[in-house]
């Protein structure tokens, strides 16, 4: 079942888009083709690189693309859209290519993540919801990495549903979640829409029911015996909720063959807290008792608890996983970068004051460049009729420090961006939520440099062009001054 089973989100748009469609469509602009790229200028939190995700929900989204009779209607209602246009809405569907970079791909500023080339309209009218998907989801999935690597191979679980901005907000965050390193999350309809393991036990109203704690725990313990795991913060955790735990584990749990799965923290100094929780439980003979951790978490928060040498086996992040709260915009952007005009290819930048926000003309191609130990030094931009030949040493344009003669040497190079959708449907079978996860792994294990994976200071990545872009880009901008 996708998303689109119970509601058609196609108007998930800006009106813009559809006036833009319209005075396309009384011009007679029909037919020609345009590409635009999704690009982004930063990556979130100062870090090193972004993880791309949300690349399926597009594909559903533009293949389910339509127009219903009350959509037409609501149209007709604003009193801005020509009758034929209108006509033209109730057929629609849309007609275009997508190439993109598989999702899951480690990618950086400036770079074409994903590309749309169709005709004008069908091009204009799925901006914003393809900004939406990738500049949520990634912006997710990316923080989520960072929360990851400062739990030092710990388990992290994914809390942050009631802290979203809203139900799909939950839902496809948990997604991009568990694309960016979570092993579960607490939000049922991800788990079950995504297949993704979900996890919880109980809230402080459980052991707040209950005439005391102990009996709280008891309760649970005999209706969850291989799944025991007690909040112990409700009152006090030393001098009641770790020792109800243990009263349990060994009065109720222990005569039932089963153990004490694990206790869980969820305010007070979780450090401190944690240290001496697992002394008390060593010293019942629960040294299998896990400790999970919650309450306000993120890669600063979780870093410094193990620096204090809190002893925490895994970690619940809510909030500040679910809205990315230190850098809570993404940024991507959709900029045209090429027309055709009866079959004529003419590359289109965007200039302005601030250098950033020049844009990469034409149709381009985006290689990743390795070295002889299969570590990407680099991405490579060229225009879409170049071929990159690395038999031998590749002259490029760093455009930061354009004047310099620089080379690839020893260096093998693959194309990233692929095909995903043609004429309006998918070309490829959907790759499953796990292989998404196991392909960032695997490159950022692999592939990417450690340096570029620090939270302080990273390495910077470049984005280096060949020749015949750069010149390109330098004969479009010298036009642009002259007119």
């Amino acid at each position: 079942m996708t998303q689109f089973d119970e509601r058609n989100i196609t108007m998930m748009m800006d009106l813009y888009e559809m006036t833009m469609a319209n005075g396309y469509f009384e011009n007679g602009d029909t037919e020609e083709l345009v590409s635009f790229d999704v690009f982004y200028r930063n990556n979130p939190d100062g870090g090193g690189f972004s993880i791309f995700a949300g690349l399926e929900q597009i594909v559903e989204y533009i293949e389910n693309l339509h127009f219903a009779e009350d959509d037409v209607e609501y149209f007709r209602s604003l009193g801005l859209f020509s009758d034929k246009f209108l006509e033209f809405l109730k057929t629609y569907r849309f007609r275009g290519d997508v190439d993109a970079f598989p999702e899951g791909t480690i990618m950086y500023p400036g770079e074409p993540i994903l590309t749309v080339t169709a005709p004008l309209i069908d091009a204009q009218i799925v901006e914003t919801a393809i900004l939406a998907q990738v500049n949520h989801q990634s912006l997710v999935a990316t923080k989520t990495r960072r929360i990851v690597k400062a739990a030092q191979g710990r388990g992290v679980s994914d809390f942050g549903a009631r802290r979203a901005h809203n139900m799909d907000a939950a839902v496809y965050g948990a997604r991009a979640a568990f694309i960016g390193g979570v092993g579960s999350t607490a939000t049922v309809l991800a788990g079950k829409q995504f297949n993704i393991p979900v996890s919880g036990t109980m809230a402080h109203s459980w052991v707040m029911y209950y005439e005391d704690e102990y009996t709280a725990f008891k309760k649970y313990a005999e209706i969850y015996p291989n799944a025991a795991l007690f909040l112990v913060d409700t009152y006090d955790v030393m001098k009641s909720g770790v020792p109800n735990a243990i009263r349990v584990a060994k009065e109720v749990l222990e005569p039932m063959g089963k153990r004490l799965i694990g206790v869980r923290l969820d305010s007070g100094d979780l450090a401190y807290l944690s240290k001496h929780v697992r002394k008390m439980l060593d010293d019942a003979g629960l040294t299998d008792c896990k400790i999970v951790a919650s309450n306000s978490l993120d890669e600063y928060t979780i870093g410094s608890i193990l620096n204090q040498g809190g002893c925490i086996d895994s970690f619940g992040v809510g909030e500040r996983l679910i809205t990315a709260k230190s850098d809570p915009v993404f940024g991507a952007v959709y900029k045209m970068c090429e027309i055709q005009i009866n079959g004529k290819k003419i590359p289109k930048i965007k200039i302005s004051e601030t250098v950033e926000k020049i844009t990469n003309p034409g149709r381009k191609k985006v290689y990743r460049i390795y070295d002889e130990q299969g570590q990407a030094i680099a991405d490579l931009l060229t225009r879409a009729d170049e071929t990159v030949d690395l038999s031998k040493p590749y002259r490029y344009v760093d455009p930061e420090k354009p004047w310099k003669n620089r080379f690839f040497e020893n260096c093998t190079a693959k194309e990233l961006q692929q095909p995903v959708i043609r004429g309006g449907k998918r070309v490829n079978d959907p790759v499953s939520l796990q292989e998404i996860k196991d392909f960032v792994v695997r490159q950022l294990k692999d592939e990417i440099w450690e340096e570029e994976q620090r939270f302080e200071n990273p390495h910077k990545h470049y984005l280096d062009m060949s020749p015949a872009f750069y010149e390109l880009k330098m004969e479009l901008l010298a036009k642009m001054q002259e007119s």
